[in-house]
């Protein structure tokens, strides 16, 4: 019971001074940062993928916004990299401390284990500010890939799901 109470006030104290002025305004610009990694238990044998996004907000709810992933994989005698480049537009409801979102995006995705091709799809997710700057980021996006414009309508049900977790900073 003392520890749930204990989590109940670290994260009251954590979270409350994202409460103000968590609010986006025209002209803000955000980065968002987020990663993750495995390793086999010798470590001969490892993963890691890491995202950048750049966004600017040309009204208080409608931001713009370009990300860059990359995923490398280190294994004896074969290393390999892909990396992803996608625009996008994001819907923000502003609920202050908590700022769900709706959008879409549209990109390449290249690299040495994929076919090039282009993706696009809907995406989903919130920002939680813990201070009036700085927000955890979790999101879904729903990515199918495509040659052409007509391939599109036909790829689309064979999709996949990309989520990420992540920290941002806005100014």
């Amino acid at each position: 019971m003392w520890r749930k109470i204990f989590i109940i006030i670290v994260l009251s104290i954590v979270l409350a001074p994202g409460a103000a002025m968590a609010q986006f305004q025209t002209g803000d610009k955000e980065l968002t940062l987020s990663g993750s990694g495995s390793s086999a238990k010798d470590f001969d044998s490892s993963s890691f993928s890491i995202e950048a996004g750049l966004g600017y907000f040309f009204t208080e709810n409608l931001e713009w916004l370009v990300r860059q992933g990359v995923f490398v994989v280190d294994q004896p005698g074969a290393n390999s990299w892909n990396g992803s480049t996608r625009l996008g537009l994001d819907y923000h409801f502003g609920l202050q401390q908590y700022q769900p979102f709706l959008g879409a995006s549209i990109g390449y995705l290249y690299g040495d284990d994929v076919k090039e091709t282009f993706l696009a799809g809907p995406e989903a997710g919130l920002k939680a500010f813990v201070n009036s700057t700085t927000f955890i980021l979790a999101s879904v996006e729903y990515q199918f890939l495509f040659e052409d414009a007509n391939d599109a309508d036909d790829q689309f049900d064979d999709g996949r799901f990309v989520y990420n977790l992540g920290i941002g900073f806005k100014w």
